[in-house]
């Protein structure tokens, strides 16, 4: 077993900032995916669990004592200069020991069980408020019963919603963290040309489901369609894409291109015709797995 780690800190413009940030994570970072728009970046971070949650505090502590919500101004909804950091469950196949192999990314269901990115998550938070005074929110299984989602947080924090760890009100500049644990989920973008705005939102409405959140967003480089894929095998980019398609028929509009944001499992690719890979932004090279065997990242 084993830990993903998906920090997504409020900065995606400022390279020099970036690269310091992304050197406190070490060889736990296998992804770093920045958007100047949402301006916003994604570091995918993997290992052991004792190396992640490690490389989760240092990146954190940096970007906490680097970065000013107060003068943020990108696109993408937050609550914080780290604004999302969700804990996932990797189970290892045997066959990766000593970095040979395969790996099989956890999903909320079925096993293995959340515990360890629960436990992880529970750290973090305590850490984050002890250390550095960042009040947390918690989605995923609750401590005391039940289940919040990332959703529920980004509505309710601070308008009747306290953390769940830390004092009721904002870091005076670094906001409040959502810390996480949960399954495997993939971020996946698409454009749309002959549309604005309230065509982008309504799509986004209309493709929102139990598998699929989604907002619609305008960018400087252009209307888009921003999606979170929560159970990313069974509801796939090939299905969103092709709902998304579906749904612009007659309007006018189309879809111009997409991207992933971050690392996928093999199995979303395996579970695409490779045919459609291109066309739907899969790459390959951009799995964990293949990742994870070329980091060195070290299991025992």
């Amino acid at each position: 077993m084993g830990l993903e780690c998906v920090v997504n800190v409020s900065e995606g413009r400022d390279g020099s900032v970036l690269d310091r940030l992304a050197a406190t994570a070490g060889p736990s970072l296998l992804d770093r995916h920045s958007d100047p728009d949402h301006h916003r970046t994604v570091f995918t971070l993997a290992g052991t669990d004792d190396e992640v949650e490690a490389a989760v505090r240092r990146l954190t502590a940096e970007a906490v004592a680097t970065l000013d919500l107060g003068i943020h101004d990108g696109q993408h909804p937050r609550i914080g200069v780290v604004d999302v950091v969700p804990f996932v469950p990797l189970r290892v196949h045997p066959s990766l020991e000593g970095g040979q192999g395969s790996v099989e990314v956890a999903r909320v269901d079925p096993s293995p069980p959340l515990d360890a990115a629960v436990a992880a998550r529970d750290r973090f938070a305590h850490w984050a408020w002890n250390e550095i005074e960042l009040p947390c929110f918690l989605y995923g299984p609750l401590p005391g019963g039940g289940e919040r989602t990332l959703p529920e947080v980004r509505k309710l924090a601070f308008r009747g919603l306290d953390p769940d760890v830390g004092a009721a009100r904002p870091h005076p500049t670094a906001g409040a963290g959502a810390v996480g644990a949960r399954g495997f989920l993939v971020a996946y973008n698409l454009w749309l040309a002959g549309a604005d705005l309230q065509v982008a939102r309504e799509m986004a409405r209309l493709l929102r489901g139990p598998g699929v959140r989604a907002l619609g967003l305008e960018l400087s480089s252009g209307v888009q369609v921003s999606c979170n894929l929560v159970d990313p095998v069974a509801h796939g980019p090939a299905e969103v894409h092709d709902r998304l398609g579906a749904l612009l028929e007659g309007s006018g509009a189309v879809i111009r291109g997409c991207e992933l944001v971050g690392l996928v499992p093999a199995a979303v690719l395996d579970a695409t015709p490779t045919t459609r890979w291109e066309e739907v932004g899969l790459d390959p090279e951009a799995t964990i797995e293949r990742r994870l065997a070329a980091s060195g990242v070290s299991w025992r």
